[in-house]
C-alpha cells in the first residue's frame, strides 16, 4: 500500500490536494482526505515524507508556494504556511535532498525561485529568484523564457532548469555554505536542444549515467550521457508523431528499461520505449491511446503500474506494465476526479 497525492486545476470541482491510497499489487485505490488550496499543478515531498510542497499556479495573480506537514497514519495535509514565488505561474518544483530547500519553476515569469525550509517545513520568502533571457524560433510559445522543470541531479551538487521558451536546459551549482546563496547564480551553464523543441521535463535513469527529456513542441524524447553535470546528447527520437506540439511528460520504469512519454492535443496517448542499457539508447516499441490530455505521469515502486493523470477527461488511469516488453494495459479502475495534473506516490508507515 501507497498514499498517492494528486494535484489538480481548481478552477472546476476540484478543490486542491487529494490523498488516495493505493494498493500496488491491485490497483485498486481508496480516497483518504483532501487539503484546500488553489491551482496545486505540482507538488514534492522531502525525502523522509515529512512535508509536501505545492505550487499554486496562478498567472494573473499572485503565485505561492504551500507548506504542508503530512501524517503518515492518518494520511492527512495540514497547511503550514505559504510564500509568493516572484515569479508568474510556477508549474514545477523540486527539494533538495536534505529537504532543505525548494525551488520553482515559473513558466509566467521566465525565473526560478529558491526557498529556504526550516524544522518545521515551513517556507521562507523568497531567497533568490533567477531570471532568464532569450527567445527561441516557434512564434507564439517561445517570444519569452518559459521555464518549465527544476531537478537536482542524483547526488544533489547541481540543479537542471529546462526552458522551453529559448530550447536551453540550464545547470547551476549548489552550495551548502550558510554565507553563500544555495544556487550559485554565476555557475550558469546551459545545454543546447534543437531550435523549437521546446523543452519540458527531465528525468535521470535509476543508474544515474543517463538523463531523458521530452520536447513539447518538437513531440521528441532526447536522450543524454550524464557524468558529473556534463550532457552529452547520445539520441532524439520522436515521441508525437501527429505534430501535436503537446507532449507532456517522462517517466522511466525502476528498472530502467522502459520509458514513456504522454503526448497531448492529437491522438492523446503515451508513447512507449525499450532502452538500450549498454548505450542508453531508445527503440520505440509501441503507443497506448489515453484519456483526454494526459499531463503528468508516475511508475509504482515495484514497476507494476503506471499511473496517467488526464486533465480534460478527468480521470487518472492506471495500466499494467508488461516487464518482458513494456505494453501497457488498461486494468480500467479509473480514480475520477477533476482536472488532475500531478500526481506522486508517498509510502505508508506500518
Amino acid at each position: 500500500m501507497l498514499y498517492l497525492l494528486i494535484g489538480t486545476y481548481t478552477m472546476g470541482a476540484s478543490e486542491g490536494l487529494y490523498v488516495y491510497q493505493l494498493n500496488t499489487m491491485t490497483g485498486e485505490a481508496a480516497y483518504v482526505s483532501m487539503a484546500k488550496v488553489d491551482n496545486p499543478s505540482y507538488l514534492v515531498s522531502t525525502p523522509d515524507n515529512r512535508f509536501i510542497y505545492a505550487v499554486t499556479e496562478n498567472n494573473g495573480n499572485p503565485s505561492y508556494a504551500n507548506a504542508f506537514s503530512f501524517d503518515p497514519e492518518s494520511g492527512q495535509l495540514t497547511f503550514i504556511n505559504r510564500s509568493e514565488t516572484a515569479g508568474a505561474s510556477p508549474c514545477n518544483m523540486t527539494v533538495d535532498t536534505a529537504g532543505n530547500h525548494v525551488v520553482t519553476a515559473n513558466y509566467g515569469g521566465g525565473s526560478i525561485s529558491v526557498f529556504d525550509t526550516n524544522t518545521e517545513g515551513a517556507l521562507s520568502p523568497v531567497k533568490q529568484v533567477i531570471t532568464f533571457s532569450g527567445q527561441g524560433t516557434e512564434k507564439g510559445r517561445q517570444n519569452a523564457p518559459h521555464l518549465h522543470c527544476v531537478k537536482f541531479s542524483p547526488d544533489g551538487k547541481y540543479l537542471f532548469a529546462t526552458d522551453l521558451g529559448t530550447d536551453h536546459i540550464y545547470r547551476f551549482e549548489t552550495t551548502h555554505s550558510e554565507k553563500e546563496p544555495f544556487i550559485k547564480e554565476d555557475s550558469r551553464t546551459s545545454f543546447k536542444v534543437t531550435d523549437g523543441s521546446g523543452p519540458r521535463h527531465i528525468e535521470f535513469h535509476p543508474s544515474g549515467k543517463y538523463l531523458y527529456l521530452i520536447n513539447e513542441l518538437a513531440g521528441t524524447v532526447t536522450g543524454f550521457l550524464y557524468n558529473n553535470g556534463n550532457l552529452k546528447e547520445i539520441q532524439t527520437i520522436v515521441a508525437d508523431t501527429l505534430n501535436a506540439k503537446g507532449s507532456g511528460d517522462i517517466a522511466i520504469t525502476p528498472d530502467g528499461q522502459f520509458v514513456y512519454a504522454s503526448n497531448r492535443l492529437k491522438g492523446d496517448g503515451v508513447a512507449i520505449f525499450a532502452l538500450n542499457q549498454k548505450d542508453g539508447k531508445l527503440a520505440k516499441t509501441g503507443y497506448q491511446p489515453t484519456g483526454v490530455h494526459p499531463r503528468n505521469m508516475v511508475i509504482t515502486p515495484n514497476g507494476k503500474f503506471l499511473l496517467v493523470a488526464n486533465k480534460d477527461s478527468h480521470n487518472i488511469q492506471l495500466f499494467a506494465i508488461n516487464p518482458e516488453n513494456g505494453a501497457l494495459t488498461d486494468i480500467q479502475k479509473d480514480i475520477l476526479l477533476d482536472s488532475p495534473v500531478c500526481l506522486k506516490f508517498l509510502s505508508i508507515q506500518e
